[in-house]
């Protein structure tokens, strides 16, 4: 078990992976260790086939996560002053300018939320308490939200003075409408898990004793009667297709991901399991048994 700082992580049976957001006394607030280490846990449990599905909560009752880690003070955004990532002062030039193709001005908020997108393993957030500024934007590129009664959310960057990272801008409007999503961002405000559920960013609202619970319910779902390899192109081709311009984009991946997984095992697993009224046994990998095609978004001709 990696020894982790900020996080901690626990692997349970059904191939769930449990990461805990674990800074109870600070509210689990964001800092650059804990984006360092969560990238290093999805890693890990994309490389692990024993892995089907990730959920990610908080410690505590109190907290999902309330945040950038203010400690900083006015410091806090300003990432050329700050303790905790020097290295951003590169995107400073000589002359004073800002180069602002530096990878030193990325936020480190986008760095996890695009990790989680590019995830090959089911991913759930239970949201146990506070989830506010990068504490609620991280969860957008998760497929699942299941808050507790307690939870409470706030896209608060207008009242701190910044503006929504995480590449929240393209991930809201596409998960609560353009409408919700400005009235949210905006406002500032932060609101209670009714709230979240009625304008769509969780699913459903649950007892807090009953949260992880659920999510487990959900994860085992989601994977116990599916092969690994068909959830992590099926992940990969409903998010990424968010973007597409046109349905022939999703022929394309259809096509070839129909045509990919035909030829392997699990496909006829798949088909043997149904005619003789039995569970599936799949034995494709998502480590070892990805169709050639796959990545197929880092073709450069692949939209022409």
């Amino acid at each position: 078990m990696t020894d982790y700082q900020t996080i901690e992580t626990q692997k349970e049976e059904d191939g769930l992976l449990v990461i805990t957001l674990s800074r109870p006394d600070a509210m689990n607030a964001f800092n650059a260790r804990m984006m360092h280490e969560m990238v290093d846990a999805f890693d890990k449990a994309d490389a692990d086939d024993t892995v089907r599905a990730i959920i990610v909560t908080g410690a505590g009752e109190r907290a999902f996560c309330a945040g950038a880690d203010l400690s900083e003070g006015d410091k806090t955004f300003d990432y050329a002053k700050r303790q905790d990532d020097a290295a951003k002062r590169s995107a400073v030039n000589d002359d004073g300018s800002i180069d602002w193709n530096s990878e030193a001005v990325r936020d480190s908020g986008g760095r996890l939320t695009l990790r989680i997108f590019n995830s090959i393993k089911p991913v759930i957030g239970a949201i146990n308490g506070a989830a506010v500024g990068v504490g609620v934007t991280m969860l957008l590129p998760m497929d699942v939200r299941i808050a507790s009664e307690n939870a409470r959310f706030g896209f608060v960057f207008a009242r701190r003075g910044i503006v929504p990272e995480a590449c929240s801008s393209w991930f809201l409007p596409r998960i609560v409408g353009i409408s919700k999503a400005l009235q949210w961002c905006y406002s500032g405000e932060v609101f209670k898990a009714d709230e979240a559920l009625s304008g769509g960013l969780v699913s459903e609202v649950v007892p807090q004793a009953d949260l992880l619970e659920r999510a487990r319910d959900i994860a085992r779902a989601m994977t116990k009667m599916s092969a690994p390899v068909s959830i992590s192109i099926t992940r990969q081709m409903l998010w990424r297709m968010l973007g597409a311009d046109h349905p022939m984009a999703a022929h394309r991946v259809d096509s070839r991901a129909i045509y990919g997984r035909g030829r392997q095992s699990d496909a006829k697993e798949g088909v043997n399991s149904f005619l003789e009224k039995r569970p599936p046994e799949f034995s494709d990998s998502p480590s070892a048994d990805m169709p050639g095609f796959y990545p197929w978004w880092e073709e450069p001709d692949f939209n022409e």
